[in-house]
């Protein structure tokens, strides 16, 4: 127990820099008093909202508070369907997931509820980064939720018959292990067919935060294997420590694909020397297990991250990502983007032009 009578919300044993549920019971050995004053006012604010189902409404994307978005075009009904941090949940409140959907990536209708638990669910307050995936005839959601007994984040599998859901629990609770912080799993299926997940191991945990990997069953419903370790954060260049005087290092939101070559490319964000940012990987073997070797500068530099690329009906490579990355500003940002000579990706300029708050360009 706590001084002020709350349990802990680390478990025994585990190895943790920075639990935000802590800091106003004492400090913490490996972090500043300046970190922690600057995360207490970011996760210990208000009590938590009660899990409620909004109305179905349209709106213009820059309408939409969101982080990490995530977009899968559907040619089947020729839609798009907008998933990631939803609202309230941008502020750590609410539960559940939400999507929108949009026939021209302009007005959307929503948010719909696609998974919302119930008193007995597993999962806590945070409700993180949710992805939809098609695979094998079925939609999957990849989900970040903080568990209610030991308070560590991790990465769930929900499963749908459509885009929108609803989503019912598909790997029985996470499938990160048990005594990591870990965060923003994504599916990349290999050349071989087989399904993995490559998620983040949280630098609240371990300080210099990793990209990870590891197999899945087939049928998506758990590991087959266990994590690889893919490279630290201070690994590229481009990335800086997220507090002066700390050597704390983030890695956020990874997302692979392939380019015209054929070459297996990742996106991730992480701190650079303007703030948030998103960086570029590339498999040296073409495989997810690696080397990879990191772009020097950032794909988009100032204040914007988290990001995937989609293609649109017509055929263009858009990229997707929230910009400011400061709450409760966060919007959805859309980005035409063309390829290099070298294979790698570059910003073209914006795909619509809807004003966001106190945004600015990044590349």
């Amino acid at each position: 127990m706590t001084d002020n009578g709350r349990r802990s919300r680390t478990p025994p044993g585990a190895a943790t820099i920075f639990d935000p549920y802590m800091l106003m019971n004492g400090p913490n050995k490996k972090i500043s008093n300046r970190l922690a004053l600057y995360f207490a006012a970011a996760f210990l604010s208000g009590q938590e909202l009660p899990a409620q189902q909004p109305a179905e409404r349209a709106v213009p994307l820059a309408g939409i508070h969101i982080r990490d978005p995530y977009i899968l075009p559907v040619a089947g009904d020729s839609t798009y369907y907008l998933f990631g941090t939803n609202q309230a949940d941008v502020l750590y409140r609410s539960k559940g997931f939400y999507c929108y959907a949009s026939r021209d990536l302009k007005e959307w209708t929503g948010p719909y509820p696609a998974f919302v638990p119930d008193e007995g669910f597993w999962g806590g307050n945070n409700f993180w980064a949710a992805e939809c995936h098609a695979y094998r005839d079925k939609y999957y959601l990849f989900a970040t939720i903080r568990g209610k007994a030991d308070s560590l984040l991790g990465t769930a599998i929900f499963e749908a018959d459509t885009p929108r859901g609803p989503y019912r629990e598909h790997s029985k609770g996470r499938i990160t292990p048990e005594d990591w912080n870990s965060l923003d799993g994504t599916l990349h299926v290999d050349r071989q067919g087989r399904p993995w997940m490559v998620f983040c191991h949280e630098w609240t945990q371990i300080g210099n935060g990793s990209v990870e990997a590891v197999r899945l069953k087939k049928d998506l419903s758990g590991p087959a294997g266990k994590p690889v370790t893919l490279f630290k954060a201070s690994e590229a260049p481009w990335v800086r420590s997220h507090v002066p005087g700390e050597k704390l290092y983030v890695t956020d939101g990874p997302f692979l694909l392939r380019n015209s070559r054929g070459e297996l490319l990742m996106l991730w964000s992480s701190f650079g020397q303007e703030g948030y940012a998103l960086g570029v990987a590339r498999s040296l073997s073409g495989e997810v297990t690696g080397p990879w070797e990191h772009v020097s500068e950032p794909l988009f530099a100032r204040d914007g991250g988290h990001g995937m690329l989609f293609r649109t009906f017509d055929g263009q490579l858009v990229l997707s990502l929230h910009q400011p990355n400061k709450g409760p500003l966060e919007r959805t940002r859309l980005f035409l983007v063309g390829e290099r000579p070298d294979g790698l990706p570059y910003v073209v300029g914006r795909l619509t032009e809807e004003a966001v708050p106190t945004a600015c360009d990044g590349s």
